[in-house]
């Protein structure tokens, strides 16, 4: 019989924290906590499996697993000395998911279950605070309604504010137990009114019906959504958590909270959390009330009134201290918390590895390398590469003085600027229409991940540092300020209003998520210097890896910025980028236009002299490392004026009458351009071309090589090639080139010839190609495109919808698709090299950015990757991952580092 439940709880566990694919990450974290000794309360996990088959036999579960739950659930009633139904000392259960990965908020709770009218009064009188009892029935309800029966929480809340209103209450806590009495019957009500059905009364009806809840809503709009934005599987599944409820809201003895080990904000070693009073956990992270600090360290810096965990319950505060401190140096890695505390008893109710922001993990992560609990290796991969964007988010130029319109908690780091909007779906709306925006709310909710995502920024006037809104925010790298109290939102005019000003949906603001500041208007922003723990990080990295990182740049600033990132040369310049600057466009427009070669050669003379400049100036800012320039790769329309009035004034200025000029456009219009006149047949039709770009390229190493005292060594890559023999004959007229100029200028250059892969018929003649070519650069977005048949440019339009069918998982041109065009790259690398075994190998398309891809390239063993000057940070961390996980499948690196899984294949 297969085991579908696992238990724990009373010291003991069957599961343990390696078992987070069966168990998912809460359940594990539970099991191996309990296996720990430390004060968990009893319950059991259903394995992931089950969620795969609820969803395959029609929302059905099978016998077996019942009667495993059955039994898992005496376990529990033995432990506690309490009963599920009973109308003595009732056990009350929570009911919650737990994916592999971390899912915050994504999928569905249900708390107090077992609640029905008979139990409440059981549990008001074991508990002797009816008021408690009936608090709690009314939370149940609440959330099973929405969670199990579909009723939307809003029409709860709005029941429960009317009464508040008309009973002159502020808050919750101030209900006594006949008017929360009063509220539970409201709500029976509204749910029988809506759905024609009674509220259920059988707590094992309520069981089963919480646990396919939880099932279900792996698969709801924002679990699937955070799974794409999180390449996380959707065939993973959620395990089940049934545990035992202790109680936080039990009077101003009892407490709830959520706790870092570590600031995740910062990464400063600090205990950084929060806690309510006479509170449920749904209470801190839902943001309905503003939590108190846990530290007193804390309260001070937050000038805050309300008392600290720490001096307010300083027994718990001391055991609550030295479990962090435990199961930190356990896990080895900054721990996230929750707690409940049910008068005076502490309780853990889950330990996880806690999100923070991409600063806070490098400091972390060094940190603990200083602190001797992890290696070098473990901290480099503790890092999400991507993630290494959040440290290019600018912040406010501190010398500039603007009105800060409110203020709040800084949630998570950066400044950003953008449109006000108040929903999800204004975010998107502005976003595709190109517009920048900050969404703002009262508080966020899951439901709002597609606009948090697209967002520049966040600001909600409620919440805490542990609310949905900053831990979704640290995830994604957006920055975000919370719990702006001093700000209100009127949801029903669109307004939000600030100190001395109200503004409308479409105003701009700036907020600061590093200082919590809220400030009207655009503000002037500046970069961050990228040193002390990135660049120690950096170091390490760089110290492992086994492939090179360089740049994809055409420009002097973007040389600059690459080589200040770190870029060891230049995989990629399109020195057609070139010819589109000042005033150069026209004298291409002549070459291209011109009816003979006379013609073409009189524009490329003085095209000449700017090329050779741009490339002097590459040449000098990548001293002594290589640069790889690629010949004229798109076809010559794209040059060329597009619309009636262009044409007029191009027209006019070259000194053309207007039909002869449509008519040289008409000679030179494709009807398939990508797939047309390009390339090495550029080259070949128009060899002057070739000629002149391979003459500024050589008088360009000469002149920079004169200037650095050090020899220049260019690296020419033909574009487009899929017969030897295109490469032969142009490789013939840069020879040919080479030998004038060494002539011309007495000095000998040393260069190589190779070509760019991407095409399949490159791929598979490689070994023949070979002969001809000294390295091969892989060219990924077109080798994409002709593998697949997709115009890139076209692709988006149904992508998606690929995506959202299942059809693919990954867009091939974002992550390289490993099964066909990987399989094209490695039979060209191996045939390639069969020919040549020294042929150097780089990839130099958009995936060498690409973590996922990049790890392909290292399995390739390819030499080289090539990308943005932004995301060579990121390929060098990247980089490093990949040879460190290359080395543990040979077994050359430690057990105990973990990786970060990396996700990349499109097919299914």
């Amino acid at each position: 019989m297969k085991k579908w439940v696992y238990t724990f709880g009373n010291g003991a566990a069957e599961g343990r924290a390696g078992d987070v694919a069966i168990l998912g990450g809460k359940g594990a974290n539970l099991a191996e906590m309990a296996s720990l000794g430390l004060p968990v309360p009893p319950g059991l996990t259903i394995i992931t499996d089950a969620c795969a088959l609820y969803h395959k036999n029609g929302r059905d579960l099978p016998e077996e697993l019942k009667l495993q739950v059955m039994a898992g659930l005496h376990g529990m009633e033995i432990v506690t000395g309490k009963t599920f139904g009973g109308s003595q000392s009732p056990l009350l259960l929570s009911v919650r998911s737990g994916a592999r990965a971390s899912m915050p908020g994504m999928m569905d709770t249900v708390l107090n279950l077992g609640l029905n009218d008979r139990t409440v009064e059981a549990l008001g009188h074991d508990a002797g605070d009816a008021r408690f009892a009936w608090d709690s029935y009314r939370r149940f309800i609440q959330m099973y309604g929405d969670v199990v029966m579909g009723l939307d929480h809003e029409m709860f809340e709005e029941i429960l504010e009317d009464e508040k209103g008309r009973l002159g209450h502020e808050y919750d806590t101030d209900m006594s137990a006949v008017e929360w009495q009063h509220v539970v019957s409201l709500y029976k009500k509204l749910i029988e009114d809506e759905l024609g059905e009674a509220f259920p009364q059988d707590c094992h009806v309520q069981l089963w019906g919480a646990i396919g809840a939880v099932f279900a809503s792996w698969t709801n709009p924002r679990a699937v959504t955070y799974r794409h934005l999180h390449n996380i599987p959707g065939d993973w599944g959620t395990a089940v958590n049934v545990q035992a409820m202790v109680f936080g809201n039990l009077g101003s003895s009892s407490a709830t909270g959520v706790a870092f080990t570590r600031n995740p904000s910062t990464g400063e070693a600090e205990l950084y959390g929060e806690f309510l009073v006479n509170a449920q956990g749904e209470d801190v992270v839902a943001g309905i009330r503003t939590p108190q600090s846990i530290a007193e360290a804390a309260r001070l810096a937050s000038g805050s009134d309300k008392p600290s965990m720490e001096k307010l319950m300083p027994e718990a505060f001391s055991e609550f201290l030295a479990i962090c401190k435990r199961l930190e140096t356990h896990y080895r890695d900054m721990q996230d918390l929750e707690f409940t505390i049910e008068r005076g008893k502490l309780w853990m109710l889950q330990t996880r590895s806690g999100k923070r922001t991409t600063r806070a993990a490098m400091k972390i992560a060094v940190d603990m390398v200083a602190e001797k609990l992890i290696s070098q290796e473990e901290a480099v991969c503790r890092i999400e590469p991507s993630s290494l964007d959040q440290l290019l988010h600018p912040t406010i130029d501190p010398g500039i003085s603007r009105p800060i319109i409110g203020s709040g908690l800084p949630a998570s780091p950066g400044a950003a600027t953008g449109e006000i909007v108040f929903t999800a779906e204004e975010a998107v709306a502005a976003e595709a229409e190109g517009r920048r925006v900050i969404l703002v709310r009262i508080e966020t909710s899951p439901e709002d991940i597609h606009g948090m995502h697209v967002a520049e920024g966040i600001l909600t006037t409620r919440g805490g540092m542990t609310s949905h809104a900053a831990v979704v925010a640290r995830g994604m790298g957006i920055p975000c300020v919370t719990g702006a109290g001093s700000m209100r939102v009127d949801m029903r005019n669109k307004v939000l209003i600030g100190v001395g000003c109200m503004l409308k949906r479409g105003d701009v603001i700036t907020i600061d998520g590093s200082s919590g500041r809220v400030l009207k208007g655009e503000v002037p922003m500046t970069q961050p210097e990228l040193s002390g723990d990135f660049g120690k990080l950096m170091e390490w990295a760089d110290g492992l890896r086994r492939m090179t990182v360089r740049t994809n740049a055409d420009t002097p600033a973007d040389a600059r910025a690459a080589r200040a990132f770190g870029a060891e040369g230049i995989g990629l310049c399109r020195t057609e980028h070139m010819f589109f600057e000042g005033d150069r466009i026209h004298v291409m427009r002549e070459m291209i236009l011109a009816e003979s070669e006379k013609g073409r050669r009189a524009a490329l003379d003085e095209l000449l002299p700017m090329q050779r400049s741009d490339f002097t100036e590459l040449f000098q800012i990548m001293h002594g490392l290589p640069v790889t320039i690629r010949l004229l790769d798109p076809p010559l329309h794209e040059f060329l004026p597009k619309t009636d009035g262009e044409i007029v004034e191009v027209a006019a200025a070259m000194g053309m009458p207007q039909t002869v000029f449509r008519q040289r456009l008409d000679a030179l219009h494709e009807f398939n351009p990508m797939l047309g006149h390009r390339g090495c047949r550029l080259a070949i039709s128009y060899p002057e071309i070739a000629e002149m770009q391979a003459r500024a390229i050589f008088e360009a190493a000469v002149e920079a090589a004169r200037i650095t005292g050090a020899p220049v060594v260019p690296e020419i890559m033909v574009p487009l090639v899929g017969l030897r023999s295109e490469l032969d004959y142009v490789t013939a007229v840069i020879d040919g080139v080479a030998a004038a100029v060494a002539k011309e200028t007495g000095m000998e250059i040393e260069y190589l010839t190779g070509t760019m892969i991407e095409l399949p018929r490159a791929a598979l003649r490689a070994h023949v190609i070979a002969e001809a070519a000294e390295f091969f650069s892989f060219g990924t977005n077109d080798l994409t495109q002709t593998t697949f048949g997709i115009s890139r440019d076209d692709a988006a339009r149904f992508i998606n919808t690929y995506q959202r069918k299942g059809i693919i998982e990954r867009d091939p041109f974002i992550s390289l698709d490993f099964d066909g065009v990987g399989e094209l790259i490695r039979i060209a690398a191996e045939r390639g090299r069969q020919t040549r075994p020294e042929l150097k190998l780089g990839i130099c398309g958009e995936h060498g950015g690409d973590p996922a891809s990049i790890h392909f390239c290292e399995d390739a063993d390819l030499d080289y990757v090539s990308c943005s000057p932004f995301r060579v940070p990121i390929a060098r961390l990247a980089a490093a991952q990949a040879t460190l996980a290359a080395q543990a499948k040979e077994g050359q690196v430690a057990s105990n580092v973990a990786f970060i899984p990396v996700r990349g294949s499109v097919g299914r």
